[in-house]
C-alpha cells in the first residue's frame, strides 16, 4: 500500500540532490540525462526489480488532483509581466514565431501527407500522434507543460517513454548547435543586413521584499485544495490554476517569483516519479520514421524563425536564445545566451519563463486540430 509513495519519495530526494551535487562525474550525467529524464527511470526500475505493477496506485490519482494543479500554479506564478516588457517587443514575436511553428507543423505535416504510410501507419495504426502533443508541450512549455498534455491526450506510457528518449536525444544536440550558432551571430548580422543590434533594456529578476516561502506555499496548497472540491474537469482546472497563477505574479507586488519556481520544478519531477510507476520497460521501442520528422521539425522551427527575424530587421542572436527559450528551456537558454553576451541572460530567462507559461495552450490547440483530422 504505502511502497508506491515511498519509491517516489526516495526518487524525488535522490534526483533533487544528485542535481545539486557538484561532481563533475554527476554533472557530466545530467548534461545528458536531464533530471525527468531520470525521475521518469528510477521508479521503473523499482518496479522491474520487485516485480510489482504500480500502475493502478492511488497516488496516480493524488497527483491528478493535486501534484499536477500545483505544479501548474507554481509555476506560472513565476511569470511577471512587468518584467516581460524589458526584453522588447520583436524578440518577443521571433519567440512566439517560434512557438507557433512548434505547435502547428506537425499540423500541417498531418494534413499535407494524410494520404501517406507514415500518417497511417505511425501516426494512427501505432497512436504516436498522441505523442506529438508532449512533444509541443516539452518543447515550449517545459516539464509541466508535457505532463498536462500527456494527461489531455492519454499519451500511452511506451511511446511516452520513446518521446522523452528522442527529445532528450535531440535537444543535446541543438543546445550544442545552438553554442555554436550564437557566436556567429554578427555574422548573420551582416549576411542578412540586420541594422536593428541595440542592446535590449536592464532588467532585474529581483525584489526588494518578497513574500515569505511558508506563506507563498500556504496559498498554493489552499487554492487548489479550494478549487479540488468546485471544479470536476481536468481541462478546466489546467486553465484555472494557469490564469490564477498569473494573477497571483502580476497583481501582488511582493509574489515571490523565485521561490514559485523551485517548488514548480521540485513538484514536476514528483509528478513524473508517479508517471514512472506506470512504465514497463519491455514495451518500449525507438521508431526512425518519428524520429526523423521530429529533426524536421526542429530544423524547421529554427529557420522560421530566422526568416521571422530577417522580417523584423531584429538582431540574429535572439534566434537561437528564443529557440533555446522554448526548446531546451529556463537553465539551457541563460547559458547559451551568455556566450554572446552575459547581460542578455535575464532576458533569456524571462522568456523561459514565458514559454513555460504558454506551452500548455498551444499543446491544446495542437490536440484540438490534430482531432479534428485523425
Amino acid at each position: 500500500m504505502y511502497t508506491p509513495w515511498i519509491i517516489t519519495a526516495v526518487t524525488v530526494v535522490a534526483v533533487y540532490f544528485l542535481d545539486r551535487w557538484e561532481n563533475r562525474y554527476i554533472k557530466s550525467l545530467f548534461d545528458w540525462v536531464p533530471a525527468i529524464l531520470l525521475a521518469y527511470v528510477i521508479p521503473a526500475l523499482f518496479s522491474l526489480v520487485l516485480q510489482k505493477d504500480f500502475s493502478g496506485a492511488a497516488i496516480h490519482d493524488y497527483s491528478k488532483d493535486f501534484f499536477i494543479p500545483l505544479a501548474i500554479i507554481s509555476v506560472m506564478s513565476s511569470l511577471s509581466f512587468r518584467q516581460l516588457k524589458s526584453v522588447g517587443i520583436k524578440p518577443i514575436v521571433v519567440f512566439v514565431a517560434g512557438s507557433m511553428f512548434i505547435a502547428l507543423f506537425p499540423v500541417l505535416a498531418v494534413y499535407g501527407f494524410s494520404s501517406s504510410d507514415w500518417v497511417n501507419t505511425t501516426l494512427v495504426a501505432k497512436q504516436y500522434w498522441m505523442g506529438i502533443p508532449p512533444v509541443v508541450g516539452g518543447w515550449i512549455g517545459g516539464s509541466t507543460s508535457q505532463l498536462v498534455l500527456k494527461e489531455l491526450v492519454n499519451c500511452p506510457e511506451n511511446i511516452f517513454l520513446t518521446i522523452l528518449v528522442m527529445d532528450n536525444i535531440l535537444v543535446n544536440i541543438w543546445t550544442i548547435l545552438m553554442f555554436q550558432g550564437i557566436k556567429r551571430s554578427h555574422q548573420l548580422n551582416s549576411w542578412f543586413a540586420i541594422s536593428d543590434t541595440k542592446m535590449p533594456d536592464e532588467l532585474d529578476l529581483k525584489k526588494e521584499k518578497t513574500l515569505s516561502p511558508v506563506l507563498t506555499l500556504l496559498i498554493f496548497i489552499a487554492l487548489v485544495g479550494v478549487f479540488h472540491f468546485l471544479v470536476d474537469t481536468f481541462v478546466i482546472k489546467v486553465v484555472l490554476f494557469s490564469l490564477l497563477g498569473l494573477a497571483l505574479s502580476n497583481f501582488i507586488k511582493s509574489w515571490n517569483n523565485t521561490f514559485s519556481l523551485k517548488v514548480g520544478s521540485i513538484l514536476i519531477i514528483l509528478v513524473m516519479a508517479v508517471l514512472g510507476l506506470k512504465l514497463q520497460f519491455a514495451t518500449f521501442g525507438f521508431n526512425w520514421a518519428f524520429f526523423g520528422f521530429l529533426i524536421v521539425w526542429l530544423v524547421g522551427h529554427f529557420v522560421f524563425t530566422v526568416g521571422v527575424a530577417k522580417v523584423l530587421n531584429v538582431n540574429m542572436a535572439w534566434v537561437p536564445i528564443a529557440s533555446m527559450a522554448n526548446v531546451g528551456g529556463i537553465a539551457t537558454a541563460p547559458a547559451v545566451t551568455a556566450a554572446y553576451n552575459k547581460k542578455w541572460m535575464p532576458h533569456a530567462i524571462v522568456l523561459a519563463i514565458l514559454s513555460m507559461a504558454t506551452g500548455t495552450f498551444w499543446g491544446m490547440l495542437t490536440i484540438y486540430l490534430l482531432g479534428i483530422m485523425i
